[in-house]
């Protein structure tokens, strides 16, 4: 069923657990998240990525494509299903997500200069909480492990900023940087427990980790302790499908 994202991750939180959100790329890696979650009779976001897609596709009808199959099968899912359109890179892509039936989206607008980043997350805001959407933001900027998001080093979250940022603009979930990395999968990332500790004390909203492949497991509870409700991951998701991929492809024979 699909259910309000602050209602799931508020639930995560009084429950002492976090959701994942397991990206998918097509309709069949979208079921297959569906299908685990509904076997481990467990909560579940599902949705898409905007920097993975191709632009000329995914801005010319693929977002709608997208949107209504994603939908489709939120509404059938056995248990709670948030669906989220991820880091999209203008706010016209956050507008048609909106229209496609996403009740959560994100705009990836992190490396902005602050003022910048303030007024366009407030204008995200506004126009998805008046049609019942929510919000999800980066305070901070993940470095990145395979060098194609344009990460750099990365920046780490300050507690103040992201403070003043969920004030100014409404959010409804944080995403933090605090050492994670997008697209680790060799090794785990050295994350920064005490910083992570202090957000909460000063943001109000749940905290979203991204770059969930390279977190090391043994950082994941005293994090959820901490606040953080949400978990993003995909490279291990994609790593997996190219390695069924390919051993699928290898055991055909000649000429098949």
């Amino acid at each position: 069923m699909l259910v309000p994202f602050k209602d799931l991750l508020a639930d995560a939180q009084a429950c002492g657990y976090a959701v994942g959100y397991f990206e998918a790329w097509d309709g069949y890696s979208l079921e297959a998240v569906l299908e685990a979650a509904e076997a481990e009779n467990a909560p579940v976001i599902l949705g898409f990525g905007g920097v993975m897609m191709e632009p000329d596709w995914f801005e010319g009808g693929g977002l709608q494509r997208l949107g209504a199959f994603g939908l489709a099968a939120a509404k059938r899912a056995k248990v709670p299903v948030a669906f989220i359109l991820n880091e999209v890179a203008t706010f016209e892509l956050i507008v048609c997500g909106i229209q496609a039936g996403f009740n959560v989206v994100m705009l990836d607008s992190s490396d902005l200069p602050h003022r910048e980043h303030v007024q366009l997350t407030r204008q995200v805001v506004q126009t998805a909480h008046a049609v019942g959407v929510a919000v999800e933001a980066e305070v901070g900027e993940l470095p990145d492990a395979s060098g194609d998001m344009g990460g750099g080093a990365g920046r780490k979250t300050d507690p103040d900023e992201a403070a003043r940022f969920v004030d100014e603009t409404g959010i409804d979930a944080l995403a933090v940087s605090i050492g994670n990395v997008h697209t680790l999968v060799d090794g785990q990332a050295a994350v920064d427990l005490e910083r992570l500790e202090a957000i909460p004390q000063v943001v109000p909203v749940p905290l979203v980790i991204h770059g969930g492949t390279g977190f090391p497991e043994e950082a994941i509870a005293p994090a959820i302790a901490w606040g953080v409700a949400k978990y993003n991951v995909g490279a291990a998701l994609k790593g997996a499908f190219l390695e069924g991929l390919v051993e699928a492809v290898q055991g055909l024979p000649p000429g098949a």
